[in-house]
């Protein structure tokens, strides 16, 4: 099956935690709204009726559709046997996509603190204030629980030996800070050795560097959840 993935098209996003688990398990997807457009994106999701996905990303496998980041990997690694079958590791792994998804609303917040559909120019004096509160408390929190996961299992990844859907996402998180939070990522990096040797090894994994290196991969820029904005920088 090649399943149909439903995100907006010119930022990684949400949507870039799904297509890294696509790209690393070689499953495949086509990545819609980038060959449809978004108004088929937005036609084709009210089309779905009352049980239609509140916002992308979402995944169409024939009759299914599956919405939500951590429920959409969810899914796949259940249909691609990708994470651990021990129950209790499989439901550890869950919790973890959880808490990246509560980590990447409190990203978003930096940039959009008051208003979430207001221009960030708009609130460029809030944005700063809550910069500084993220970097010097809530960052090091979220990064300090991944780097204790990272030590729950032998191997390079969370889970052990295998990759898993939360070690592309932790990968994205690491790619993601870096390119928000240069500064602030420089003065930590010697803190999480062991998230630092994750993204290393994730981006080493053959299917990911090859997508790393194409045009499917959409640069990181000021329109997605990840923003560089220098002034909400800092060590």
């Amino acid at each position: 099956m090649t399943y149909d993935l439903w995100y907006w098209p010119t930022i990684q996003g949400r949507g870039e935690f799904v297509r890294l688990v696509l790209e690393a398990g070689g499953i495949a997807y086509r990545d819609r709204a980038r060959t449809d457009g978004v108004e088929a994106m937005m036609h084709d999701m009210a089309a779905r009726g009352p049980r239609a996905p509140f916002a992308p990303p979402y995944l169409v496998a024939g009759d299914t559709t599956v919405a939500q980041v951590a429920d959409i990997v969810l899914f796949l690694q259940d249909r691609h046997g990708i994470e651990p079958r021990d129950e209790a590791a499989r439901y550890w792994l869950h919790q973890l996509q959880l808490t990246v998804a509560d980590l990447v609303a409190e990203v978003h917040a930096v940039h959009h603190p008051v208003d979430p559909m207001a221009y960030y120019d708009e609130q460029r004096a809030e944005a700063m204030r809550a910069a500084a509160q993220f970097r010097a408390a809530r960052l090091p929190k979220f990064l300090g629980h991944f780097e204790a996961a990272l030590g729950a299992a032998d191997g390079a990844f969370v889970a052990g030996e295998k990759w898993s859907g939360i070690d592309m996402a932790l990968f994205q998180i690491v790619a993601g800070l870096r390119y928000m939070f240069p500064r602030r990522m420089a003065a930590l990096a010697g803190d999480y050795p062991r998230l630092a040797a994750l993204h290393d090894g994730v981006a080493a994994l053959p299917a990911v560097a090859a997508y790393l290196a194409s045009d499917r991969r959409v640069a990181f820029n000021t329109d997605g959840i990840f923003r560089h904005y220098p002034e909400l920088d800092g060590d």
